[in-house]
């Protein structure tokens, strides 16, 4: 089996969750990957062009496991609602709907300040500092679906008290999709404070 970490929006390969997941596979004899899925590059950041990096890591390799935070597990969803490979899912506050929810969050007014000047400013966790992100990044997004069919076995970890992206769209989730084990936790978007509890019901 191969095991593949996708991190979230402005985080990086050395996020705490990713670290946690990393090390708790390192003591079973497990290797899990951990692509930059930015390659670098932030401001041209899309949402293909995440997904081409982790067809890339997946590259002949069979019986995936995707494991992915926030926006990686949005893109974990959309990988394996079109990738058979993929044999199972584990997503911790995925967000569902990206780009409908950004346009909403920001409003008309700030997405067409975007498009004008082609960059937005954000904090990025990953390298502690404001960073630009593409236009680019909304525009393709808007090609993707809210909730990707997956038909894999998925498990989806999600704070109660998440207010970037709400439990709610989890749980839409788990009703399309049955084969879906949601589990709802005392924690926020981070859900660090239950990474112990995540692990023991990863599968």
């Amino acid at each position: 089996m191969t095991v593949i970490y996708l991190h979230g929006f402005a985080s990086s390969p050395q996020s705490n969750k990713a670290q946690y997941f990393r090390r708790r596979f390192a003591e079973q004899g497990v290797e899990m990957q951990i692509p930059d899925l930015a390659e670098g590059n932030f401001e041209g950041l899309t949402l293909s062009s995440q997904l081409g990096v982790i067809e890339g890591a997946a590259r002949d390799r069979d019986d995936l496991w995707l494991i992915g935070s926030s926006m990686g597990g949005y893109l974990a969803a959309l990988y394996a609602a079109r990738r058979p490979e993929v044999t199972r899912v584990t997503l911790m506050a995925p967000a569902f709907g990206f780009g409908r929810r950004w346009r909403d969050m920001l409003g008309p007014e700030k997405v067409e300040a975007w498009r004008g000047t082609g960059w937005l400013p954000v904090f990025h966790y990953g390298e502690k500092r404001e960073a630009r992100v593409g236009f680019a990044l909304l525009e393709d997004a808007d090609q993707y679906e809210d909730y990707p069919d997956v038909s894999q076995p998925t498990v989806i970890f999600h704070g109660s008290r998440d207010d970037v992206v709400p439990a709610a769209l989890s749980e839409e989730f788990a009703k399309l999709h049955p084969q879906t084990k949601l589990h709802l936790m005392e924690s926020d978007h981070e859900l660090l404070n239950v990474l112990d509890e995540m692990w023991d019901l990863r599968f």
